[in-house]
């Protein structure tokens, strides 16, 4: 699947630009073109919160959340039959429904923010749709693999890296009774993680980012959707105004919650975890270990 999507995508639209526009436009266009078939799933469920909010009527048989809930059933299955998205990538979208399922619920009910409207499909105060949330992060991070083809390397030892996501994970839960480790957690991340490149091929040359600016700048992205669920009154924060931009902590915790996210996608991809260093063939242009 991994070598299909790209080559399929190679076809349909790398080829042609490259052959069409000069390289540095092409190359902008193909790694803007990819991050958007990327997040395809979490921008037509941001795009539903908005479209909701702006002509759902209180009287309406059917409530907002539960229709919300249907739709992204309907694009997720639509995605998984058109084979847009692979199977592999839905066994990462269930982690991710289990997982951020089970926080929300904790989390509404330790008040941390809340759903302010009913619903039929909703469990403890949380609504259903709310798994698609977290899914549709798992399956940007899954499908920007694939489409640009990424390896992480040197990538730290694995063990380690589980034993920081459950530490992140658990700390979102024992903040509310125990002191919070966060601090000691973002460190942690860069301790464990300075040395990791992303690399990534955007049409047919490899670039890199450290690992954790890559996920500091994918924090803020998931921050600027967290304001569009607030402001589209899909869910609440304690003590926030509706008119108010979510706190920049938001922002922190996001980027603590894509470590959970990133290692959960390793569980069914871990052909690009690289243990050594990787460097571009001056000659070729291909990624080979580093001498």
């Amino acid at each position: 699947m991994h070598n299909r999507l790209y080559e399929r995508f190679d076809a349909q639209l790398s080829q042609p630009l490259r052959r069409l526009l000069p390289t540095w436009l092409a190359e902008g266009l193909i790694l803007i073109a990819k991050l958007f078939w990327a997040m395809l799933f979490g921008i037509l469920f941001l795009l539903a919160l908005i479209v909701t909010r702006a002509i759902w009527q209180p009287d309406w048989a059917l409530n907002r959340y539960d229709a919300l809930l249907i739709y992204a059933l309907s694009v997720q299955a639509l995605m998984l039959l058109s084979g847009a998205e692979s199977w592999d990538e839905a066994k990462v979208i269930f982690l991710f429904h289990v997982t951020g399922t089970t926080m929300e619920i904790f989390k509404v009910n330790a008040g941390s923010w809340s759903y302010p409207h009913d619903a039929v499909m909703m469990v403890k105060g949380v609504p259903l749709f709310t798994g698609f949330m977290y899914a549709s992060v798992g399956s940007t991070i899954a499908r920007m693999i694939h489409l640009f083809r990424m390896k992480f390397a040197p990538y730290p030892p694995y063990g380690l890296t589980l034993l920081l996501a459950v530490a992140i994970y658990g700390n979102f839960y024992a903040h509310h009774y125990l002191p919070d480790i966060r601090n000691i957690l973002f460190i942690a991340t860069l301790v464990l993680f300075w040395r990791t490149r992303m690399w990534l091929v955007v049409s047919d040359k490899p670039y890199w980012i450290p690992l954790p600016v890559a996920i500091f700048l994918a924090s803020f992205a998931l921050w600027v959707a967290e304001n569009v669920g607030t402001m589209s009154n899909t869910w609440t924060y304690a003590g926030q105004e509706p008119w108010q931009l979510v706190s920049m902590a938001k922002m922190g915790s996001w980027y603590l919650l894509l470590y959970v996210s990133f290692v959960t996608v390793t569980f069914v991809f871990r052909d690009m975890l690289i243990k050594t260093p990787l460097q571009r063939d001056a000659m070729t242009g291909s990624l080979v270990a580093k001498s």
